[in-house]
């Protein structure tokens, strides 16, 4: 049998209870802001407006009218949803202009609740989504280069950083995250915050020539890359890469090779600085001419960063959705004219 005492602090611990139910139950179904969505959203009330001109529509959505289009088509399938009695579903366009928006211009999911007449979870699952979509439609576009592009590439970089045979420029940056559950440290860095590594190779253009992302924070650059498809292509000669040559008048033929920093390991294919302070002049130039092509990953990274919301729109997001944002949010720095 329960005493006085023993059913009294239970009567009030089932009382509390269903006082915190009844706060926590809905004022409303849909905010009448949000219902007017139709009516006042910017979707419906600026988007004909803007596709009316070029400049415009490139300041709201840092794209094309026709990228939007062409992409739009690509993942219309993707985004529709059926018709139901209850509402009308929201359209592939608007889903896509709403995910475009964020990534151009970093509001947060709040602003954008108001201009687009979105619930922020509504928008979070949009956004999410489409992202989704958008990086299955657009791998095709992160190939492996034939031999011919290959050589295109290196004879970019002889042209732009005086170093000539390099098909590349390799490194690794942290992206912050919101800290998994029940991940312990694994995506604690060394800087002491969580994030996820993402591995990239660029070339000379400040072109991501692949990319791989969602390596534990914990990891160092070296053990991540070669943890990634592109180097275990590379060991397994699956790449494409041009054979071995002479063209620079040596006695020996000498390979096409990616450059890196101190943090990786040497390669037939990867090339590092010399390390030590006690160097010859010989030695000194080359890691001079290795630094001045190295450096366009960097570049590119810092490229990344600067655009509006890039870096900034995945902060708030779990590892695991932070790779699809990152996935595309990588091809607005771009410029690309070929997709």
């Amino acid at each position: 049998m329960l005493s006085t005492k023993t059913k009294l602090i239970l009567a009030y611990y089932l009382y509390k209870k269903r006082q915190m139910k009844e706060k926590c139950k809905r004022k409303m179904w849909v905010h009448p802001i949000l219902l007017e969505r139709e009516t006042y959203g910017v979707f419906h009330t600026l988007f004909e407006e803007l596709q009316k001109g070029e400049t415009k529509f490139f300041n709201f959505f840092r794209m094309t009218r026709e990228s939007f289009r062409k992409l739009l088509g690509m993942v219309h399938n993707k985004l529709k949803r059926a018709d139901t009695n209850m509402r009308l579903p929201i359209s592939p366009a608007e889903r896509l202009a709403v995910t475009i928006r964020y990534l151009a211009s970093g509001n947060t999911f709040t602003d954008l609740q108001y201009t687009f007449r979105m619930g922020i979870k509504t928008i979070s699952y949009i956004v999410r989504e489409v992202c989704k979509a958008i990086w299955s439609e657009l791998q095709i576009y992160m190939k492996i280069p034939s031999e011919e592009e290959w050589l295109m590439i290196a004879n970019n970089f002889e042209s732009a950083s005086n170093f000539p045979l390099c098909l590349g420029a390799v490194d690794g940056k942290h992206i912050r995250v919101i800290k998994p559950e029940e991940s312990g440290s694994m995506f604690l860095n060394y800087k002491h915050y969580f994030s996820i590594v993402l591995m990239a190779v660029v070339d000379s253009n400040y072109n991501f020539i692949f990319i791989d992302v969602g390596a534990y924070g914990k990891e160092c650059d070296s053990a991540v890359f070669k943890e990634t498809e592109f180097w275990k292509s590379l060991v397994n000669n699956r790449l494409n890469i041009p054979p071995y040559t002479n063209k620079l008048g040596t006695q020996c033929e000498l390979p096409y090779v990616f450059v890196a920093d101190e943090a990786f390991a040497l390669h037939e294919h990867l090339l590092r600085p010399f390390g030590g302070h006690q160097l010859d002049d010989v030695k000194r130039t080359f890691n001079y001419r290795l630094t001045r092509a190295r450096r366009y990953v960097e570049c590119a990274f810092g490229i990344m960063a600067n655009f509006p919301s890039t870096i900034k729109c995945i902060n708030g997001f779990s590892s695991r959705h932070s790779k699809n944002l990152l996935f595309v949010a990588k091809f607005y720095p771009q410029r690309r004219t070929n997709y």
